[in-house]
């Protein structure tokens, strides 16, 4: 099963040239998840080809500009095409307010139902399946919520050899076995998983942080992270700044991960005031922390694979 997280925009306070605004794309299978929906969300959607009316759940950290100004342009949009589903949209305190004020002051066409959900306290926001998305809070001036979407542990290799010498026949029973049920075999015996499964394996974990200082509860939301799409808006020698402002630098990033044990850290939601040149600065002060850090472009993708 595919899992892709797709970088829509990975600028901070304004959007530049080739900088759209904070937006995270992930698509698991048929299904997408958006987080946060910056300034030019629907302009890469479309250079990347996305098929954004799957859209199923946009995910908002917190109502600053920067992460809600393409909303009311992509909710019009889906009104465009046929839609059958839901669109839920998960948020902070007051994003009911602005969806619904939007709508009205716009005068927004919507021809599908839009279902809001106001967080107020950490914990499962959504859940379908095999898999989970958890907010918790954050320290911004004002509401703010990280997500991470877990996947169920996953059975064990499955041993063909066992089954068969346990006389259970190939077909419909072996597949129950993979999905955790016990069989009968032909001589009546009674077969389960553990006799055929090795090992149950990990699913995949996908963590989003922007608009925050750096505290060591994030270390504990994201741990184990498969990608760790952190925001690390300025260099170490404006921490001062980044403490008053309530946003962090990259080394304070990375330090997060690495505590977090996680496998991927990708910086997002820079301050326009770096130019390219710059950013590898920052680059250099996260990645002497926690080596396996990338910084995030536009249209970015990141494959995230099982490990196991």
């Amino acid at each position: 099963m595919n899992l892709e997280a797709f970088i829509l925009g990975c600028g901070g306070m304004m959007p530049l040239p080739n900088r759209h605004l904070t937006s995270v794309l992930l698509r698991r299978e048929g299904e997408l998840f958006l987080f946060d929906c910056g300034e030019g969300t629907q302009v890469a959607l479309r250079k990347l080809n996305l098929r954004w009316k799957k859209i199923s759940v946009i995910f908002v950290s917190h109502t600053h500009a920067d992460h809600v100004t393409g909303l009311p342009g992509l909710l019009m949009l889906s009104s465009q095409v046929d839609r059958d589903d839901p669109l839920y949209i998960i948020g902070p305190p007051r994003i009911a307010e602005y969806i619904e004020t939007s709508r009205r002051v716009l005068d927004m066409y919507i021809n599908y139902e839009i279902i809001v959900k106001e967080v107020e306290n950490p914990g499962i926001v959504y859940e379908a399946g095999d898999y989970r998305v958890r907010a918790f809070p954050l320290r911004h001036t004002k509401p703010c919520y990280g997500y991470t979407l877990e996947e169920d542990r996953r059975p064990g290799e499955f041993y063909p050899e066992k089954a068969e010498g346990l006389g259970v026949p190939r077909g419909p029973l072996w597949a129950a076995l993979q999905s955790g049920k016990t069989v009968q075999a032909e001589d009546g015996r009674e077969v389960k998983p553990d006799d055929v499964l090795g090992p149950s394996r990990s699913g995949r974990k996908f963590t989003y942080v922007t608009d925050t200082m750096a505290f060591p509860e994030i270390s504990y939301e994201a741990a184990g992270s498969d990608l760790f799409v952190c925001e690390g808006m300025f260099a170490e020698e404006l921490a001062a700044s980044a403490k008053e402002k309530k946003h962090m630098t990259a080394a304070q990033a990375a330090l997060l991960a690495r505590n977090a044990w996680v496998k991927k850290l990708a910086l997002i939601h820079y301050s326009p005031r770096y130019t390219e040149y710059e950013l590898k600065q920052v680059l250099k002060e996260a990645a002497a922390i926690f080596p396996d850090t990338v910084l995030t472009r536009d249209r970015m993708v990141f494959p995230i694979e099982y490990i196991d």
